[in-house]
């Protein structure tokens, strides 16, 4: 099937990141020396790979279902088309994104299904898709999106008891019972690309869960402006700590720097897909720091404050606003793009002062 193909080995000669392996089988039993190194990643880099996590066969699935359904005609993916005004769920043609502050087109499509609606199948909650994601909802995605949520859920539980907050805070903050903009994503990159697929950017919401195949995502260490190639390994996802989760611990956990660029070497003769699921916040919840339930935030939001973490916006407010400002129809000028900007830009000293927090309560 298209994208499905082995692609050849990933180069030795391009500049890779060495992201930390955790295991998830660890993690869920409460493995101190795991949680303790998902500790320093999600407060450092805020990326790493998750081996052991169980949804191996439902990530093969979508794959599947993601070829099947962005191969059909642009008229009838132009069908579901999410539009200008900052929705998400749907379909999003390749060249209506910016990529960068001059404008330049983005190079992917994708197809994003929410949470919501997988979780009131057969009742829409946001919106309708394509046949091919119908007539694979209950046998593919159903399994896939709960699978993550598990996975996601089961970090964040890890993180909470972390961040010295009582139990079940960050579950409500995504109660299931509420809307929300959680989201699957399947991404189609094609061959022979010279320009980002994805501009640099921070994630909107809480975790990302990615499955990817050929290379092409590279993070910016912090404190660097050197871009480093994530090698794609076989069974091991991709995860990293969203906007959401960075406001929420007061800068303590980290909302890293990413980019999706043509794969290296061999591989970029190859379509890319890539597979995520986005975990995000219900979308009336205000985000801000967490300072009232945990002393540990109070301090590094005290330390720590930046204007981007009071803005009051909800997370639904905040999601909408980065996905309009990056639209090209509403483009009006480099300004745009500033105001389509999450949690990333940090100055290098208010790092080192969260650091300190984090170390002192460690």
């Amino acid at each position: 099937m298209p994208g499905l193909t082995i692609p050849p080995a990933f180069p030795s000669n391009v500049p890779t990141s060495s992201l930390v392996v955790l295991n998830y089988e660890l993690l869920r039993a409460g493995n101190k020396d795991e949680i303790a190194k998902l500790w320093h990643v999600a407060t450092h880099l805020g990326f790493w790979y998750l081996s052991n996590h169980g949804v191996d066969d439902e990530v093969d699935a979508m794959f599947e279902i993601g070829a099947e359904t962005l191969a059909l005609p642009l008229s009838e993916k132009m069908k579901f088309e999410q539009g200008d005004n900052g929705d998400s769920f749907g379909y999003k043609a390749k060249g209506t994104i910016a990529t960068d502050l001059k404008g330049t087109k983005d190079t992917v499509e994708f197809l994003n299904i929410a949470q919501d609606d997988v979780l009131s199948w057969p009742r829409p909650s946001h919106r309708t898709y394509p046949s091919t994601v119908n007539a694979r909802m209950a046998n593919g995605i159903i399994p896939f999106v709960r699978k993550s949520m598990a996975v996601n859920n089961t970090i964040l539980d890890i993180l909470e008891r972390r961040l010295c907050l009582p139990k079940g805070t960050l579950e409500a903050l995504h109660d299931t019972s509420s809307m929300c903009g959680s989201e699957a994503r399947v991404i189609k990159t094609p061959p022979n690309q010279s320009t980002a697929g994805i501009g640099a950017h921070t994630d909107f919401g809480t975790l990302t869960f990615l499955h990817n195949r050929l290379g092409g995502l590279q993070v910016m260490p912090p404190g660097t402006n050197e871009w480093l190639y994530v090698k794609p390994l076989p069974g091991h996802a991709i995860c990293n700590i969203g906007d959401a989760l960075a406001i929420f611990s007061g800068g303590i956990l980290r909302s890293n720097l990413h980019r999706v660029m043509p794969p290296p070497g061999p591989q970029a003769r190859f379509e890319r897909y890539s597979v995520a699921f986005f975990t995000r916040p219900n979308n009336d919840v205000v985000l801000r720091p967490i300072s009232e339930h945990s002393a540990l935030i109070a301090q590094a939001a005290t330390r720590h404050p930046r204007e981007e973490f009071s803005t009051g916006a909800t997370a639904g407010e905040w999601t909408a606003r980065r996905i309009r400002k990056l639209r090209l129809k509403n483009r009006k000028g480099p300004e745009t793009w500033a105001e389509s900007k999450g949690t990333e830009h940090q100055p290098p000293a208010t790092v080192g002062r969260v650091q300190g927090v984090i170390s002192a309560a460690a």
